[in-house]
């Protein structure tokens, strides 16, 4: 059984799991799927198409699901997944997809802090850490564990790697390749996250297979095409090293610098 509070909106249709705690002037749309044990403090608004897993917590004044703030978007149906464990601390918002084919996205076990903003599209991976005010355009991709820094920006279209760590304050228009750290205005890589790496329990020979073909790319002068060449000419590759290279062959926007 749940926890309503009584001065809780709750619309018609909306699914509520089990165990779920509702604090006081919370809003939750007809459209709404909440899974179990999820707590929201109070005036926490949810609606649009919005599937929230279990075990999360959200905080006051955060408004999740609400329409893409996209010129583009002419009110068609679109939709929100936010999967387990996420902590959604006070006045983030998160917005629907701009398009039905797509959804905005959030995994497990993040934390957004205060005034984050998730925008249409973006596919946050598990396990991120997102600091206060961070601000996310639309179809940005976060892989997992990624830690970013308070009052970073983001432009549209960006892909930031797994285990990449940016600082606060960044102005982030290019692709950070997984397992580097970096910060600025604009953002410059500035070396691997090692203490990051250590702490999710790498290995010294993972570790040094990372530095290795980081060193190819940022160390030895060379362009990106000369870096693939060289790399894609070793007879073998570590699984860090494959990941490396992929989001390097899939990158769009180009790798920071």
């Amino acid at each position: 059984m749940s926890l309503i509070h009584p001065t809780a909106i709750i619309y018609p249709g909306a699914v509520i799991g089990e165990y779920c705690e509702i604090g006081p002037h919370c809003q939750i749309g007809p459209e709404v799927v909440l899974g179990c044990g999820n707590k929201l403090h109070s005036h926490v608004i949810l609606m649009g198409e919005a599937h929230i897993g279990d075990g999360n917590q959200i905080f006051s004044y955060a408004v999740i699901g609400t329409d893409p703030q996209d010129l583009k978007y002419r009110g068609e149906k679109t939709g929100l997944s936010i999967g387990n464990r996420n902590v959604i601390r006070e006045f983030v918002t998160i917005n629907r997809s701009n398009c039905s084919s797509e959804l905005t996205s959030v995994g497990d076990g993040n934390l957004l802090m205060e005034y984050v903003h998730v925008g249409h599209n973006c596919q946050i991976g598990s396990g991120c850490v997102i600091a206060n005010t961070v601000q996310m355009a639309g179809h940005l991709v976060i892989e997992d564990y990624v830690s970013i820094g308070g009052l970073t920006a983001i432009h549209q279209f960006v892909h930031i790697g797994t285990h990449a760590f940016v600082g606060g304050a960044s102005a982030v228009k290019k692709d950070i390749p997984p397992y580097t750290r970096g910060m600025g205005n604009p953002y410059k890589t500035s070396g691997l996250n090692s203490v990051g790496l250590q702490r999710r329990g790498f290995s010294s020979e993972s570790l040094d297979s990372i530095k290795e073909i980081y060193r190819v790319f940022y160390r030895q002068g060379l362009n990106v095409s000369q870096a693939l060449e060289i790399v894609e000419s070793w007879p073998t590759l570590t699984p860090e090293q494959r990941i490396f290279l992929e989001f390097v062959r899939s990158s769009e926007r180009g790798l920071s610098n």
